[in-house]
C-alpha cells in the first residue's frame, strides 16, 4: 500500500468532510474522493459511511485511522533516523528526563563508551510524556524513561524497580504520617496509572511540579530515588506502602536496526544489573 492513499484517507478521517480535508491537501474534492472510493476497493471496506450533510467512519475505518497514523509516523520518523546515519558525524540521541535516571544516566553512557559500535551521544533533555512520541517521530534512538507511558511502536528492557513515595506540601494534614496507603490518597491501585498520567500532564518537568506540590495544588507519586536525590524546604516525601513499583526502562523503535541502538541497550542492562540489590 502507497503511502498518499493513507495520507489522504487520515485528512478525511480527522476532518469528517471531503472539502476541508482537500484544502488542508491542498488538491481538489474530486480526486481526493475517487482515491478514497479507490483505497476502499483495494481494502475490500467501506471505509466511510457518507450522507449528503455527513461523513462518519465506519469500524474497519476507525481501525485503520490508527494503524494509519503509526505506519505514516514509522516512515517519516525512517525519514529522519535515515538523514542523521547520512550525517559526516553520526550520533545516537538518548532522551531522558532531567530527574528520571534513578541516577543511572552517567554510569550508562560511561559503559556505553567502551562498547565496539559506541558512537558519540547527545543526550537530549525532555519533559513528562514527550519521550514515546521523539522515538516514534524518529527524533531520538532511545529513551530512559518510567511506566506508564505509550508503548505504541517501540520496545522496551526494565532496568529498576523501585517503591513509589508521596511527595506533599509541609502543611498537608497527610504529613505528619510516616507512611500512606493508595486509600489515604483516595485511590485504588486500577487508578494509578491515570493518577499518574494525569499529574504528569500539571507540570513539564519536576521543578514545576515540586513548586505546585509545594503550594498545595498536587500531591504526585513518584520514584523513592527522586526523595533522596531532589530534597526541597517545604515539601516531604513519604512512602505510599501499596502503591505500584515505578520501573525504569530503556525504549527504542521497534523498528530500529541501528547496532548503536542497540550496544545502548545492553550497556544499560548490564549497568541495570550491577546496581540491583
Amino acid at each position: 500500500m502507497e503511502s498518499r492513499p493513507l495520507r489522504y484517507f487520515v485528512a478525511v478521517a480527522e476532518e469528517l468532510n471531503f472539502a476541508r480535508a482537500a484544502e488542508r491537501l491542498g488538491i481538489s474534492p474530486p480526486p481526493l474522493s475517487r482515491a478514497i472510493r479507490q483505497l476502499e476497493t483495494d481494502l475490500g471496506v467501506t471505509l466511510f459511511e457518507r450522507t449528503t450533510h455527513s461523513v462518519a467512519l465506519t469500524p474497519a475505518g476507525t481501525v485503520l485511522l490508527d494503524e494509519a497514523r503509526v505506519a505514516l509516523d514509522a516512515l517519516e520518523a525512517a525519514g529522519r533516523r535515515a538523514q542523521r546515519a547520512a550525517a559526516p558525524e553520526p550520533k545516537l540521541i538518548l532522551t531522558v528526563k532531567a530527574d528520571g535516571d534513578a541516577g543511572l544516566l552517567e554510569p550508562i553512557l560511561a559503559r556505553y563508551a567502551s562498547e565496539e559500535a559506541a558512537v558519540p551521544v547527545s543526550v537530549q533533555l525532555s519533559g513528562w510524556l514527550e519521550q514515546p512520541g521523539l522515538l516514534r517521530q524518529g527524533e531520538a534512538d532511545a529513551a530512559l524513561i518510567f511506566e506508564p507511558f505509550d508503548r505504541t511502536g517501540l520496545d522496551t528492557e526494565a532496568l529498576t524497580t523501585e517503591p513509589r513515595v508521596a511527595a506533599l506540601a509541609a502543611g498537608h494534614p497527610l504529613a505528619a504520617r510516616e507512611q500512606l496507603t493508595l486509600a489515604d490518597l483516595d485511590l485504588e491501585p486500577g487508578t494509578v496509572g491515570p493518577y499518574l498520567r494525569a499529574t504528569r500532564s500539571r507540570g513539564r518537568d519536576l521543578a514545576q511540579m515540586l513548586t505546585l506540590v509545594g503550594l498545595g495544588e498536587a500531591v504526585p507519586l513518584l520514584p523513592a530515588s527522586v526523595a533522596a536525590r531532589y530534597p526541597r524546604p517545604g515539601v516531604v516525601y513519604r512512602p505510599v506502602l501499596d502503591a505500584p513499583a515505578a520501573v525504569l526502562v530503556i525504549a527504542w523503535p521497534q523498528q530500529s536496526r541501528s547496532t548503536a541502538t542497540a550496544a545502548l541497550v545492553r550497556a544499560a542492562t548490564t549497568v541495570a544489573e550491577a546496581v540491583r540489590p
